[in-house]
């Protein structure tokens, strides 16, 4: 089911966090949180939206670490009934998508609850002070890539890095519903 997020809540604090990574070393908010802001996305492994950017978004994050944003990637889905989605194949979806940054499982699915994260993607990009500033979507591709889409995410991130505040306009991100148990 094809699901938007909701529109920027301005300023509303980042929920904190301790997740395992896939080698089992739990992971906080203050582990991943960078000097100029931190970007927090639910993603999962199966979703045909997450596979069609998730090259972009691997780029992007890179570029977002080399400015001082920390990253962190969020796996909320009931694993069980999404076997894609199983720490094992966490860890092959990482590896052959070379993610620098932590992939985290959120196997309660509290994570998500805290944040109100509904799809995947899900991206919330906090500045310094923790205050969410951006709830938009990565470009303008969905489950399938456009091609030289304006990279929305990377810009806003960029800028909240450099003056703390996200664009006042912001597209919802869209894709799968987080699968709940």
């Amino acid at each position: 089911m094809l699901i938007k997020t909701p529109i920027c809540d301005f300023g509303w604090p980042a929920p904190d966090f301790k997740l395992p990574d896939l080698d089992g070393q739990f992971i906080s908010l203050d582990n991943v949180r960078g000097p100029n802001g931190t970007l927090i996305a639910f993603i999962c492994n199966h979703c045909p939206y997450v596979k069609a950017i998730i090259g972009d978004l691997v780029t992007d994050a890179k570029k977002l670490q080399d400015a001082g944003i920390g990253v962190a990637m969020i796996m909320s889905n009931d694993y069980r009934n999404y076997p894609d989605d199983s720490p094992e194949n966490m860890k092959k979806f990482s590896r052959d998508n070379n993610f620098s940054f932590p992939y985290l499982l959120d196997e309660d699915q509290d994570i998500a609850r805290a944040y109100d994260a509904v799809c995947t993607p899900d991206f919330f990009g906090f500045d310094a002070k923790d205050g969410l500033q951006y709830r938009g979507r990565l470009n303008a591709s969905t489950a399938q890539i456009v091609p030289n889409a304006k990279p929305e995410l990377l810009e806003a991130m960029l800028g909240v890095a450099e003056h703390g505040k996200g664009p006042v306009e912001q597209i919802p991100s869209m894709g799968c519903s987080i699968k709940w148990r």
